[in-house]
């Protein structure tokens, strides 16, 4: 049982975690590079009217002479606006911001694998041994490695080239352990674990101290300290959520133009989908995720997508690529070698391939072809896909990314292509299944809501480039192209190194009835400037092409197609929005998108293994069509919602028919009192925006229904169809409509304010049947925990809670009522709840800042226009993007057509394309007929040259 002194000290341990010492801190960037002493007379000069005189934090004090574009102020708490506001206006100021010490998460795990004896099996596996029989080792390659540190002197490691510390501790001595561990993995000479690229000259950066605690400013400096070093590979064994810190952001981005190679660890928050750590999850870095020696996803590895995009859009793909990391041999920082697991592993393996890489391609070519595109580029085209089935279907691509890397491959890419623009994934193929979950997880058809892919545009010709005209689809029609359409956009320039192409597909109508393949080319011209090296003046172009194939089914019946919605979702690090279950300890933050293909990924395959066509919205609740739906879910939103959305729901239930499942969560001011906390950088308290869920924003939605939530925040089990259900920080209901089936449970308040009044017995759970025959059915359960990703045990959902969801979808979507419906308290009139407390908007939120439904002053604006996609008019395919589509594995739609729910649909009435038996003879039969009649006209043709040849000798021979 938690009372408000555990749930106080729960909260405050867990960010305890992600926070270091409290000081006020703020990152003042500048336009340019200076020394102390110039950076100091310009913050004064700048701050003089104010009569104040900060402290200034410039560099460490072994590197005096550090050039730097930033300075870091110590200002009181009641001052910091006034001096931010200030500095924002001065000139040569380009960004004022927190210098965040929430930690860049060290992406090690303790996990321990098989024993191993010796790095051969890694070696021998990444096929590294073939570049050092050539002679290739990584040497005169600089490799900077940020960490814990590494010990002076130690044994196993020839060529360092220095050791400095950024942090609050004077040596760079590693007391951690971490940093020679991956150090080892780079650049070990130990014969029992030697590193990867053994030659390679490394630079040690250290940047945690021994509490593994970390600043943004300690980055930035050691970051301006490897520019001015101009290292070739940085490794980045880190990870965090906070994608939001934009000076980090910024100087990653600054380190890649500059021609340093970024490898980062994409994060040991798996098998949790859209776990993928910052910086990996920069489209300029490259992002390494984790896999075993049988070629395994290891089950720490983050996945895919990022979450950078959502709720408005779609993330990209990630992992890059995946490498081993499990199991793996690296150095102790007493000399010895032991053996740990983690993505943090397998970025390092990565940074020291790049050094042999790097060190195998001839001088008078580097300059053209090493930069961070053309490795990361070589990386990802060499990669070798792991074997996906669907008896093992994990290494979909947001597991494995590219694949595996393929050392003697990608030398070969990067030393015999030229530099050019390519595009990752380089295709798009809904019907490679299971690689392309979720695209190839539920086919399209005419109606859908558009599917959405986001790509990255890698230009290995420039830092810089821009998409020279408007991209140009090409549908193939002779494989049904004309039955897809394509919408794009795109970033206007792509710096450094890199951009981002946003797609959009959708359906024609003509194929309202169609059920098979239909695929089409898409053509992007990049042009960039000519290269420092070249004695030229033109511009460089490059074409790249994207296959696309698309995998139809008809239209399926209305009560089918469920609507997720997304447009109400809000996640950390937009602002501070707590964990749903208010005892998970490990992570405080609400972070993974709420996303059907991020942490409700077990939730959106229960839906598809029932059936049913779950489809993504992503504007308001004004910009779809309830006669199109079966039902809608809304699943632990964080948005208010706007007053014309309110208004359209009530009229899609009650008399469209539209069906409604909501799955909510806790909202209690004194909770929220409890779990707020103080920032470390500013001395402000931090203060949740939402509960787990806006119940107050849900109950101005569900009100006009004759439902109302409570404020209670319950925790326990109950029991539902023989099994027992953890309710984890849950709300409970007030008012429900009549003609319904409530269920109550005994569970623990969490709120001891309540006292008395709390009701120890709350209704948690609702299931309604409309009156009449226009209306949709309604079930509304007071806790999403149980469908949520993030809160499961590591080998997935209990059964007892699949089952749980199942029954709640069935009665929504076709009325299928549970065999526990009979065990509940039936209401036939209205029913309001007592002891239960309505749930009122906290005073201290301060949601509107991330909002698009309110304005500045907390209110509710109209709803905006509804999106609308502009589709690219159709091009004729040409021959060479024909050659290219051909490039696709061909496969017939029989292969492809087996859909979950696809024999449910051909029952209710839908044309079945699929060739009969006898059509499938006539087309073989006419395949047939066409090789073979060219081929006896040709026999034909022979006989009679050769007969009138025979003829005119004879003739020539007569008397």
């Amino acid at each position: 049982m938690y009372n408000k002194l555990n749930l106080k000290l729960l909260f405050l341990l867990a960010i305890i975690l992600h926070h270091g010492k409290c000081e006020e801190r703020l990152v003042v960037n500048l336009r340019g590079y200076f020394k102390e002493q110039g950076l100091r007379l310009y913050i004064t000069n700048a701050l003089q009217e104010l009569q104040w005189t900060p402290g200034v934090y410039i560099t460490k004090k072994n590197q005096p002479d550090l050039l730097s574009d930033f300075v870091v102020l110590r200002v009181a708490e009641e001052r910091q606006n006034e001096v931010a506001t200030r500095l924002r206006n001065a000139p040569m100021v380009k960004k004022v911001s927190r210098d965040k010490s929430i930690k860049k998460l060290l992406s090690n795990s303790p996990k321990k694998g098989r024993p191993v004896q010796n790095s051969g099996p890694l070696l021998q596996a990444i096929g590294i041994q073939e570049l050092w029989d050539l002679g290739f080792y990584g040497q005169d390659v600089d490799v900077a490695i940020f960490d814990t540190g590494l010990k002076t002197n130690h044994p196993h490691f020839e060529y360092v080239e220095e050791v400095t510390s950024w942090t609050d501790e004077g040596t760079g001595d590693d007391k951690v352990g971490h940093g020679t561990f991956v150090a080892g993995v780079v650049a070990s000479k130990n014969q029992a674990c030697p590193g990867s690229a053994p030659r390679s000259k490394i630079h040690i950066y250290k940047v945690f101290n021994r509490m593994q605690a970390s600043y943004t400013s300690w980055f930035l400096d050691a970051f301006n300290h490897a520019i001015q070093r101009k290292v070739d590979v940085i490794n980045l064994s880190i990870g965090g959520p906070d994608f939001h810190d934009e000076p980090f952001v910024d100087k990653v981005n600054e380190l890649t133009s500059a021609g340093i190679i970024m490898v980062s660890a994409i994060g040991n928050d798996g098998p949790v989908y859209g776990t993928v750590n910052n910086p990996a999850d920069l489209p300029n870095v490259i992002g390494v995720g984790g896999i075993t020696y049988e070629d395994d996803i290891a089950s720490f590895s983050s996945r895919g997508m990022t979450t950078w995009e959502l709720p408005a859009g779609y993330g990209r793909f990630k992992p890059d690529v995946v490498c081993y990391g499990h199991a793996v041999l690296g150095s102790r920082p007493d000399g010895g070698c032991r053996q740990l697991s983690g993505t943090s592993v397998a970025s390092p393996v990565i940074a020291g391939i790049i050094a042999v890489l790097i060190s195998a391609v001839p001088l008078k070519i580097k300059a053209t072809h090493v930069n961070p595109a053309s490795i990361k580029q070589a990386l990802v085209e060499s990669a070798t896909r792991l074997e996906t089935t669907t008896e093992k279907p994990t290494g979909n691509i947001f597991e494995q990314g590219q694949g595996k890397v393929n050392v003697s491959k990608a030398l070969d890419i990067l030393v015999n292509k030229t530099p050019r623009v390519s595009i990752v994934p380089f295709q798009f193929d809904t019907s490679d299944c299971p690689y392309m979950w979720p695209y190839c997880a539920q086919a399209v058809y005419y109606g859908a809501r558009p599917i959405i892919a986001n790509f990255t545009l890698l230009n290995s010709m420039h830092v810089a480039g821009w998409v020279q005209q408007q991209p140009v689809f090409m549908p193939d029609l002779e494989h049904n192209g004309d039955k897809i359409q394509v919408s794009v956009s795109y970033s206007e320039r792509l710096w450094p190194w890199s951009g981002w192409m946003s797609v959009k597909i959708s359906i024609t109508e003509s194929a309202q009835k169609f059920q098979g393949l239909a695929q089409g080319m898409l053509e992007v011209i990049v042009t960039s400037p000519p290269h420092s090296s070249s004695f030229s003046r033109n511009m460089q172009h490059s074409k790249v092409y994207l296959p696309i194939r698309i995998k139809i089914i008809p239209t399926p019946p209305r009560y089918r197609r469920i609507l997720w919605d997304q447009y109400h979702s809000i996640s950390y690090p937009s602002g501070y929005f707590p964990r749903d279950d208010l005892r998970l300890l490990s992570d405080p933050l609400d972070w993974n998108g709420d996303h059907p293909h991020t942490n409700f990924r077990t939730l959106f395959s229960i839906v598809r293994s029932r059936g049913y066509f779950l489809e993504v919205l992503d504007s308001p609740f004004t910009c779809f069509d309830a006669n199109d739906y079966g039902a809608l879910f809304i699943v632990d939103p964080e948005e208010e919602f706007h007053n014309e959305e309110i208004d359209k729901l009530k009229k899609d239930v009650l008399e469209r028919g539209l069906s409604l499942v909501v799955l909510a969560d806790w909202y209690n001011t004194n909770v929220m009192e409890e779990v707020s906390f103080q920032d470390d950088n500013t001395r402000n308290w931090w203060y949740p925006e939402t509960g787990g869920a806006n119940i107050p924003a849900l109950n101005d939605l569900l009100r006009p229904l004759g439902i109302e939530l409570a404020s209670g925040v319950y925790d326990g089990l109950f029991s539902f169809m023989g099994e027992s259900i953890r309710f984890a920080s849950g709300t409970g209901l007030i008012q429900f409509p009549g003609n319904s089936t409530l269920f109550a449970a005994p569970l623990d308040d969490l709120d001891r304010k309540q006292g008395s009044n709390s009701n120890n017995k709350p209704a948690i759970l609702g299931f309604h049947s409309p009156s009449n025959a226009n209306g949709g059915r309604i079930v509304v359960y007071g806790d999403s925990t149980c469908a949520d990703d993030a809160h499961k045990p590591k080998n997935g959902l209990p059964k007892r809670c699949s089952r749980f969801l199942q029954s709640l979808f069935d009665f929504a979507a076709i009325g299928l009522n549970p065999s526990e419906l009979s065990k509940g308290l039936h209401i036939s009139t209205p029913a309001r709840i007592p002891n239960m407390m309505t749930a009122t908007r906290s005073q201290k939120s301060t949601l509107y800042l991330y909002s698009k439904v309110l304005n500045f002053a907390s209110r509710k604006m109209p709803v905006g226009v509804c999106p609308v996609s502009l589709w690219l008019s159709h091009s004729e395919l040409t021959n060479e993007a024909r050659g290219y589509l051909s490039r696709l594995v061909r496969r017939s739609a029989l292969e492809i057509a087996p859909d979950f729910g696809l024999d449910e649909f051909m029952k209710e009435g839908f044309e079945d394309t699929t060739p009969s038996p006898i059509v499938k003879i006539l087309d073989v039969v006419v395949v047939t007929m066409m090789f073979l009649i060219p081929i006896a006209l040709l026999v034909f043709w022979r006989l009679m040259l050769t007969r009138s040849r025979r003829s005119g000798r004879k003739k020539t021979m007569e008397p």
